[in-house]
């Protein structure tokens, strides 16, 4: 008898729970889901979960509880990672006190840095790195990470507190968004990623290797528009060809919120920071010169777990 795990990854706009069996080196995914939480909704830049927020937050982890309990994970083997939003919290002890008292999950707060390394065990679990560098990078709601790494270690990596919620609530003050605001929004790019220019000016990543939300997001707009479809559910691994990154960005920040959500493959959940996020990666591939991008649909929860069979 394999022994079975339950591992949630608690976002700052989506939560996600993973449960498998584990046989040996053998894992059988039983179950899998994300739902939207949005816990740095309203409160994300003045450090604070609002009492809105850990109601939302409950409810998807009773829905969690009730899963956990059907496939009968152990408390012992229930792991749940608090990131950008949690860790930053001013009232992260009473948040964590409530969510274990509430629905018995134990959180454990992990910083920008172990998150970074989850990341980069996922991303290389879900795709093929290669042996030249890459540029990984997974945007949160709370956190930007960037780890450049091959498919055999990590060359540097820094987690960012530059997140889709904090953008947004920052400076998207009209949609679409405003030139002046756009401005601004690439100007703080170019202040706050200085330690991102000097390792990529060090080790000269060739690719974009991108994780989670967003670029999960524009996977499924690139297939609805190929294919008419959603893109398959066992591939990890896609290419996403620059000149489709720059057709759907040019919908994204033309277009205002109805106009985005009338994009094949867009979610709600993603439909308005979706628009920083874009940014981001835009502002990544034209300082950095990278006209090469991968997605890996495997992030944070699938790197705790490659980390367990000591991948």
């Amino acid at each position: 008898m394999g022994s079975r795990l339950g591992i949630i990854d608690l976002g700052t706009n989506t939560f996600h729970l993973l449960i498998v069996e584990k046989n040996g080196m053998d894992v059988t995914t039983l179950f899998h889901e994300s739902r939207p939480a949005r816990i740095g909704q309203g409160g994300i830049n003045n450090r604070i979960i609002t009492d809105e927020a850990i109601e939302r937050a409950l409810t998807v982890l009773r829905f969690f509880r009730e899963q956990l309990d059907l496939f009968e994970v152990s408390f012992e083997n229930t792991m749940a990672f608090g990131t950008s939003a949690i860790r930053n919290a001013g009232n992260q002890d009473s948040f964590c006190e409530i969510v274990l008292r509430e629905t018995n999950i134990p959180i454990k707060i992990i910083d920008g840095n172990q998150e970074a390394v989850y990341i980069y065990k996922g991303v290389r679990y879900g795709a093929k790195l290669g042996s030249a560098p890459s540029l990984i990078m997974d945007i949160g709601g709370g956190s930007v990470e960037f780890i450049i790494g091959n498919e055999s270690q990590i060359f540097w990596k820094q987690s960012f507190e530059i997140g889709g919620q904090r953008l947004m609530e920052k400076f998207m003050r009209t949609d679409p968004l405003a030139e002046g605001d756009k401005k601004k929004l690439y100007n703080y790019f170019e202040e706050t990623l200085i330690p991102l220019a000097n390792a990529v000016h060090q080790y000269a990543p060739e690719k974009l290797v991108g994780s989670s939300g967003t670029f999960d997001t524009l996977i499924d707009i690139d297939f609805q528009h190929r294919t008419g479809d959603w893109s398959p559910t066992g591939q990890t691994d896609f290419p996403l060809p620059i000149e489709e990154f720059y057709r759907i960005y040019s919908l994204i920040l033309n277009g205002n919120h109805q106009e985005r959500m009338a994009i094949p493959g867009m979610i709600a959940l993603r439909v308005d920071m979706i628009v920083v996020a874009v940014c981001v990666i835009d502002y990544v591939l034209r300082s950095h010169k990278i006209n090469q991008i991968q997605v890996s649909s495997y992030a944070l929860k699938e790197g705790v777990l490659a980390d367990l069979m000591g991948m």
